[in-house]
């Protein structure tokens, strides 16, 4: 993984948009952060220009208000002794006087005829000639101070209020100090800038570590030194893989604990098939022969009372042999799923038989499984808890009434065992085969299995089953049959 995907850059990247086209570039977080810290100190600044010229504005205010005080008293008493006719103030050395004089402070004055004819203006300020503050910027801060109008025997003087000099050195001030903000704010903006992005240079290495996690390499870890809250970042992340790695490892463990459940499933019913075809085939057919020998014995030894008596003995003997060999046969056949059987049919088909043997024990059925076909692995679990669990009943319940349910619900299976027997005691420390067989086919399922002995009395063996593919048709070639299991 290169250096350039795993930065926090985007200013270059694309975004997808949900239904493909290209969305808008969006800024990396460093260049946000440097401009909302810039902004912050830019307001900040221009916050304080604006007290700054404020300040300024009133000063220059006083300034020329002050100015103005002092000259009009100065300009007041020469026009009155000028009215009045003293001779030290005629006309004539009035306007040498003020030719003496020169400029007034942010002043200007003008001296004019009666005629109004212009004899005298000051000379303009030596102060920056030349240069003036923009007009706008005058304008917003110039004072508003009347001109003063004197009469001093025919001559009229007019004392104008000048702030120039005094907004221009503002100007200049301003000017200066605006461009020392602005190298300010910049330098600011490349210091957060290298300063942000150095901070955020560790999260390449958290980028590069979710990408591998996210391939599946759990083993990945984050060093937990450097600032605190990439510590705790590097601490989280490594918590996380860690609990991935032990999930993984026994989601592998719990795949190989089905898989052989699942193999040694498979072994004992290719086991089972085999020995049905065994018990048919070979011992079927002998205790077939031998029930026919007797058979011939007894009608040939009429004559012969103890040896035809001893016949119909083995004759007798034989027949409950292959009683037995049959019901041995329904327990062993696989049930067979498909349109013409049902998983209603194969438990109804078992407990028609078993119910013919074990007469004493009356029987409730509620057979709901549905007509449609089950998958096979689950019509075979179904079935081998019933034949299991009414095989407990018989051997170990002493038990006068049992209760066989049936139900699908949605894409749930439940099966369920009753009787009201003396209930479940398993010995410490010991489990039935035939439980832990049950166990196992349901977890192999996915499903689950409960087994309790209700208040009432009794045992209830409560099965539920997740029905989660489709059914196959069942090749049911290689099943043995019963009918001729002991013809």
């Amino acid at each position: 993984m290169n250096a350039s995907a795993c930065t926090l850059e985007s200013d270059s990247a694309m975004d997808i948009a949900p239904a493909g086209r290209p969305a808008p570039r969006r800024l990396s977080l460093r260049l946000r952060v440097s401009l909302v810290l810039t902004a912050l100190a830019a307001a900040f600044v221009l916050t304080g220009a604006g007290l700054w010229i404020r300040d300024a504005r009133v000063a220059i205010a006083e300034e020329i208000t002050a100015a103005n005080r002092v000259a009009t008293q100065w300009l007041t008493v020469s026009a009155q002794g000028t009215a009045a006719g003293d001779p030290a103030w005629t006309e004539t050395r009035l306007i040498a006087h003020l030719n003496a004089v020169g400029r007034i402070r942010a002043h200007q004055l003008e001296a004019r005829g009666a005629d109004g004819k212009l004899l005298y203006q000051s000379p303009p300020s030596a102060y920056k000639a030349g240069r003036n503050a923009p007009g706008w910027f005058f304008d917003w801060l110039k004072p508003e101070l009347p001109a003063l109008n004197l009469q001093a025997g025919t001559l009229s003087l007019s004392l104008l209020p000048d702030a120039s000099r005094s907004v221009l050195d503002l100007w200049d001030d301003l000017t200066a100090a605006a461009t020392r903000a602005l190298l300010a704010l910049a330098g600011l903006f490349l210091g957060c800038w290298f300063a942000i992005d150095r901070a955020l240079k560790p999260l390449g290495t958290v980028m590069a570590a979710l990408d591998r996690a996210g391939e599946g390499n759990f083993d990945t870890r984050l060093p937990v030194d450097g600032p605190r809250e990439l510590a705790h970042l590097a601490e989280a992340f490594n918590s996380m893989t860690l609990r991935l790695e032990r999930a993984v490892a026994e989601n592998v463990r719990l795949s190989q604990e089905q898989a052989l459940a699942r193999t040694v499933t498979e072994r004992l019913e290719a086991d089972r098939k085999a020995i049905a075809r065994e018990l048919h085939d070979e011992l079927g057919q002998s205790i077939t022969a031998v029930a026919a020998l007797a058979g011939a014995i007894v009608q040939r030894s009429a004559d012969a009372p103890a040896i035809r008596q001893s016949a119909e003995v083995i004759r007798d003997v034989t027949s409950r042999m292959q009683g037995d060999v049959r019901a041995l046969l329904t327990r062993l056949r696989p049930p067979r799923s498909g349109p013409q059987e049902t998983l209603d049919d194969a438990v109804r088909s078992y407990l028609a038989a078993w119910s013919q043997r074990h007469s004493d024990i009356e029987l409730s059925t509620e057979l709901f499984a549905g007509p449609s076909p089950l998958p096979d692995e689950v019509t075979l679990t179904a079935l081998r808890i019933v034949q299991e669990s009414c095989t407990n009943i018989v051997r170990h319940a002493l038990a006068s009434k049992s209760r066989i349910r049936l139900l699908r619900e949605g894409d749930t299976l439940t099966v369920e065992v009753s009787d009201n027997g003396r209930g479940i005691m398993p010995a410490p420390g010991q489990a039935g085969f035939g439980l832990a067989g049950m166990r196992e086919r349901v977890a192999e399922l996915g499903g689950s299995l409960d087994i309790s002995s209700p208040s009432a009395g009794g045992t209830r063996i409560r099965a539920r089953l997740p029905i989660t593919q489709p059914a196959a048709p069942a090749d049911d070639a290689s099943a043995p049959s019963t009918e001729t299991a002991a013809s």
